[in-house]
């Protein structure tokens, strides 16, 4: 089904596409927190420029996901910044970004250890992640856009060598 997509390194002519993933300030909270909605480009590159690795996955010239690592520590990549464009969602296109981004950790990074981390309130990232095999390993309290009480899952998946 995924084999005509392709994953590569983010490219400035991409940030357009990726700005428009995220359709409501929840979306775009999931997204990353601390940007304003609606997303644009300087924010966007703003984001990419404190990460490494930020890549996407693309269907010929049409941009469909990205996802970024923020931090490397003891064996473990931690992956955020995860999107989809709406149309390409539940096609299978974030399974392949995700499995293309832990196999950057490991071949790059020698992590043996993805993380990412989802709000409780986020539905479809939580199902995809556990479809994946990710399990929790930590919770953390925050405030939401509203400034109301919302749990951020931390969850893990170990690397084969």
């Amino acid at each position: 089904m995924n084999t005509n997509l392709s994953f590569r390194p983010v490219r400035d002519d991409d940030l357009p596409a990726i700005c428009t993933f995220a359709h409501t300030p929840e979306e775009l909270y999931f997204l990353a927190p601390r940007a304003r909605f609606p997303l644009d480009v300087d924010q966007l590159a703003t984001s990419i420029a404190q990460r490494s690795d930020s890549s996407v996955v693309c269907r010929g010239d049409q941009v469909l996901a990205f996802a970024n690592i923020y931090k490397r520590e003891q064996g473990a990549c931690y992956v955020g910044n995860v999107a989809v464009a709406p149309q390409a969602r539940r096609q299978g296109v974030a399974r392949f970004l995700m499995q293309q981004m832990a196999r950057l950790a490991s071949e790059h990074h020698a992590a043996s250890e993805m993380r990412v981390s989802c709000f409780n309130s986020n539905a479809a990232g939580l199902l995809l992640y556990s479809r994946l095999g990710y399990t929790p390993f930590a919770l953390e309290e925050r405030l939401d856009q509203r400034q109301q009480p919302i749990v951020l899952i931390h969850l893990r998946l170990p690397l084969a060598d």
